[in-house]
């Protein structure tokens, strides 16, 4: 049974998608064969007149029974069992009719380790640790196909993830050294003073992907103090303003 698709979120995408490794059915299958073995011994060895075949009997197809259950509810199981990686999460999810499962971001994801038994490296399966930022801590996954493979993907996904929340999709990794050595060559003309700071700024925003900055608004218009009225003053005997007072002549009269 695939991952729900109604259960990613929006423009996330599936990696894998995984059931855990066929071993994972080898504890029920080897009890299921193991009992189909002894009833064919008891059916065989056992003397018909004895009087405890009966109960022998009754015994041997219990256990049969028993085995089958416990491998089909290992299938049920194994069927709802789904191990998860997105472009955005790590999921785990399992269980018939109760679930439980595990998420972590992969931003918070810190390391990935697996390990394998040299018989498990025969049949391609072994375990995952994962150790992550959230209040888990340390998680381990069992019965994981081709760990190691798993390890290289959980890794890229990552390095994919930080680049697209880093908004570095355009930028390859050729170009990344190169950048880093234009922005300490402007470092280096801005602490000799051949570029200023708002210079060193705009080149550093062109490298960087970022926005260009604002053109600085413009000066305020100068602002001149008013010139003060000068004092009235008096225009003596040949006259003057309208108004003011004129010097007598001598002999009287104007």
């Amino acid at each position: 049974m695939p991952f729900p698709k109604k259960l990613l979120n929006d423009y996330e995408t599936v990696a894998l998608d995984l059931h855990p490794h066929w071993w994972y059915f080898a504890e029920p299958a080897g009890a299921l064969l193991a009992s189909i073995v002894v009833a064919v011994a008891v059916m065989v060895g056992v003397d018909k007149d004895a009087g405890y075949k009966d109960g022998l009997r009754l015994a041997v197809l219990a256990a049969i029974v028993l085995c089958a259950v416990w491998l089909l509810g290992r299938y049920l199981k194994w069927m709802t069992t789904n191990f998860v990686i997105t472009s955005d999460r790590l999921i785990f999810r399992q269980g018939v009719i109760a679930k439980n499962g595990i998420e972590m971001p992969l931003e918070r994801i810190n390391n990935v380790n697996f390990s394998q038994s040299v018989f498990e490296r025969i049949l391609g399966a072994g375990d995952l640790v994962i150790e992550s930022g959230g209040e888990e801590g340390r998680s381990r996954f069992t019965d994981i196909r081709h760990p190691e493979k798993v390890q290289n993907l959980i890794h890229s996904q990552m390095e994919e993830n930080e680049r697209r929340r880093g908004g570095m999709y355009n930028a390859t990794p050729a170009a990344l050294p190169d950048a880093a050595s234009q922005l300490e060559k402007l470092e280096g003309m801005l602490q000799r003073g051949t570029l200023s700071r708002e210079e060193f700024d705009t080149q550093k925003r062109k490298l960087l992907g970022g926005p260009p900055m604002p053109p600085p608004p413009p000066p305020p218009p100068p602002r001149y103090p008013a010139r003060a009225k000068p004092p009235p003053t008096n225009m003596g005997k040949t006259g003057g303003p309208p108004g003011e007072n004129q010097t007598r002549a001598p002999g009287g009269g104007f």
